[in-house]
């Protein structure tokens, strides 16, 4: 039988005070925007028009309000795990017999970028499917993200460190003998240490990527080519492909790691710079095929945004990556493989490296990597569709993978 949690507190509902809002009303009518010729095609980074458009629509059409109370039909809770504030939002499992699950969340997400698949993971019946594959599901802010806010204490936060507080959070605070975890981007590296360090704890993960835990070791971590540079006599499409994906992922981590406070000070000032900053992320990362709004409506963009700007998050939560680095990954133990964790991944088309163009060569290209080793990999499925978004961008794509993960390890 699963466990029944011991909840320590009544429900907090997420609630921004007025004041802040107006604070970002007033903050929006003084933006004073930069001049921004010859970047109609986003060469320089995003475009002031589509911008604009944006933050008109946030002082004058979007409504907070609406997005807190469709946050707030879920359950919310502020619990101090090891002294560090979490707020996780919860929706309990409706089956014969649900396991507790933790979804972890990346950058720049929050934890609503979970909303699409709580309700199915945690309900199947209601969507069609089988209730002994209900979930019950916790879904936390990273700390630093959201709110779990603020973060003055713990200036040293990283995904290593997070691990230790979910586990502390599945078992003590909330009385789980055993659970699932499954991530995405930084959440994918949470979870791939829960499963290392805690595999005799939990009935297995379900991440998004295959990245090694040492990821962020090492002198150059900002550098995705690892100072090597692009070798001779490649296909003119294979040369192209990398110095795309280069160009999609290396100006954050290279801000991230070098100069995190640094940028904090402009983003944490102005909420339009913050979006700036983020919205490059949506728009660079997911699978949108040239409009965002397909992917991410400007009321998704927004609700995403306010939830960082009104728990001033945006500098702890960029921190991250220089705390990966500046703390480096250590191994629990030398087993191997290090994740002993029955693990299942997903992987998405949009984020096939150059050269790999269908779902199967995915599977094979990662097999045949130095990150296969790493895992006890036993559900591998990858997609032709689907960006670096996952459970929002393809959930009932991911929905299936997990519950394959899980079936046969409750």
């Amino acid at each position: 039988m699963a466990d029944t949690p011991r909840f320590p507190l009544d429900p907090t509902p997420v609630h921004v005070p007025d004041a802040v809002l107006d604070d970002l009303r007033t903050r929006l009518e003084l933006t004073r925007w930069p001049d921004d010729a010859g970047n109609s095609d986003w060469y320089y980074g995003v475009g002031r028009s589509y911008l604009q458009e944006l933050t008109d629509h946030w002082l004058h059409h979007y409504d907070w309000r609406k997005a807190e109370a469709a946050i707030n039909a879920y359950e919310h809770y502020q619990v101090p795990v090891n002294g560090v504030p979490v707020h996780f939002m919860r929706k309990p499992g409706v089956g014969p017999d649900p396991i507790p699950l933790i979804l972890t969340h990346g950058w720049p997400w929050t934890f609503w970028h979970w909303s699409k698949v709580i309700d199915p993971l945690a309900d199947p019946a209601a969507f069609g499917g089988d209730p002994a594959d209900a979930f019950d599901v916790i879904v936390p802010s990273l700390p630093g993200f959201g709110f779990s806010t603020p973060l003055p204490d713990h200036p040293d936060m990283n995904f290593w460190k997070v691990a230790d507080l979910w586990h502390t959070l599945m078992t003590s605070t909330l009385g789980h003998q055993k659970y699932a975890a499954a991530g995405c981007d930084v959440g994918a590296l949470v979870t791939g240490q829960l499963g290392h360090k805690y595999a005799d704890e939990i009935h297995g993960i379900h991440i998004g990527s295959g990245l090694k835990l040492t990821f962020f070791n090492g002198d150059r971590a900002w550098d995705l080519s690892g100072g090597q540079p692009i070798p001779d006599g490649l296909p003119d499409d294979i040369r192209a492909g990398i110095i795309a994906f280069d160009r999609r992922f290396a100006v954050h981590l290279a801000a991230h790691v070098l100069g995190s406070s640094t940028l904090a000070y402009g983003l944490s000032d102005s909420p339009v710079g913050l979006l700036a900053w983020i919205l490059e992320r949506w728009v660079n990362w997911s699978d949108n095929h040239g409009d965002i709004e397909t992917v991410f409506t400007k009321d998704d963009l927004l609700t995403h945004a306010t939830i960082f700007w009104a728990n001033n998050a945006i500098g702890t939560s960029m921190r991250y990556y220089a705390n990966a680095n500046r703390y480096p990954w250590t191994p629990a133990h030398p087993r191997t493989p290090a994740v002993e964790a029955p693990t299942g991944i997903t992987f998405v088309g949009y984020e096939n490296p150059p050269g790999v163009n269908t779902a199967q060569q995915r599977v094979d290209n990662w097999l045949a990597s130095d990150r296969a080793d790493w895992y006890n990999h036993v559900n591998l499925t990858a997609h032709d569709e689907g960006g670096h978004f996952i459970p929002w961008e393809v959930p009932d794509a991911w929905i299936d993978d997990l519950r394959r993960t899980f079936r046969s390890r409750r």
